[in-house]
């Protein structure tokens, strides 16, 4: 009995893995229009995806974010803002549920020149370029030169 239940664990296991694989490497750009209309290219578009799905892109992004750096990527999600008194900066994040709404995870983003940033708790869709940057030490990892249309 316990060997069946280890087997089981494995294939389980395994399974996720899988699936995990490829949820991220199969994505290709998509033309879609943005706010004023205009067409652009998405690398990885999650408001295709399920919400299972998404959440778990949004895990890879987490844990292996140097294999999206310089990909165009879109979501949807709650928009919130954050003050951070050490640097005097306003940091802006989508935030993604997983399926049960149990778990959240944010991506940070920062607008297009000219642009004005959703009110906190305003549903959006967000698509900018991913990249890094360096603050106190730290690698941090962003969308730049993001656009946002209200859902």
């Amino acid at each position: 009995m316990k060997s069946m239940k280890a087997s089981l664990s494995l294939i389980l296991l395994t399974a996720v893995l899988l699936l995990c694989a490829c949820v991220g490497g199969g994505t290709t750009a998509a033309p879609a229009a943005d706010s004023a209309g205009t067409a652009e290219a998405v690398d990885l578009d999650l408001t295709q995806l399920s919400s299972t799905m998404v959440y778990s892109e949004v895990y890879n992004i987490m844990t292996a974010p140097e294999d999206y750096v310089g990909k165009t990527i879109r979501m949807e999600g709650e928009c919130l803002s954050s003050f951070y008194e050490p640097t005097g900066l306003t940091y802006y994040s989508v935030i993604i549920q997983d399926a049960t709404a149990c778990c959240a995870q944010g991506i940070e983003y920062v607008l297009s020149e000219g642009q004005s940033y959703p009110a906190d708790g305003e549903d959006a869709t967000v698509t900018g370029r991913f990249e890094s940057y360096d603050e106190e030490g730290t690698t941090w990892y962003h969308l730049v030169e993001a656009s946002v249309m209200s859902a």
